[in-house]
C-alpha cells in the first residue's frame, strides 16, 4: 500500500502522476484501475460521453487504465488500484478505501486525505509515499 498526501482539490492531479509513474515503471495500462471518491475523473467523463455500453466494455476488455466511481458495483479486479480521495467526507472515504482493497490484486495507492488511509481498522499504515 502506498499513500500520496494531497488535499481533495489536488488528489486528481496526484493520482494522474501516480498512474504515470506506474506506467513508466513497467505496469501495463490494463493493470490499473483508478477509483474516485468525489467528482469523476475527467477521463471517465470523456469515455462516458460515448455511451455506457462502450464505457463498460472497456472494463471487460482490460486493455487500458479504467476510471470509475469508488462505489463501483461491477466486479473489477486489477493488479493496481489508485484511490482518489477528492471528497472531504470521511465516511465516503472509509467505504471507498475498504472497497478499493477488494479490487486491488497487488497494490493500492491512496491519493488524498489521511482519513482514508487510516479509516479501516486493522489495516497497515499506508503513508509510504511514491518514490
Amino acid at each position: 500500500m502506498q499513500y500520496v498526501a494531497a488535499s481533495p482539490g489536488d488528489a486528481l492531479e496526484r493520482a494522474d502522476e501516480a498512474v504515470d509513474q506506474l506506467l513508466e515503471s513497467g505496469r501495463g495500462p490494463g493493470d490499473v484501475l483508478v477509483l474516485t471518491v468525489g467528482e469523476p475523473h475527467p477521463w471517465q467523463q470523456h469515455e462516458l460521453s460515448f455511451g455506457e455500453g462502450r464505457y463498460w466494455a472497456q472494463l471487460a476488455d482490460g486493455g487500458d487504465v479504467f476510471y470509475a466511481d469508488a462505489a463501483l458495483s461491477r466486479p473489477a479486479r486489477r493488479e493496481v488500484v489508485v484511490l482518489v480521495v477528492n471528497d472531504g467526507s470521511a465516511d465516503r472515504a472509509e467505504q471507498a478505501f475498504r472497497k478499493a482493497l477488494g479490487h486491488a490484486g497487488a497494490l493500492l495507492v491512496v491519493c488524498g486525505g489521511a482519513g482514508a488511509a487510516g479509516a479501516a481498522p486493522g489495516t497497515p499504515d499506508a503513508r509510504a509515499a511514491l518514490a
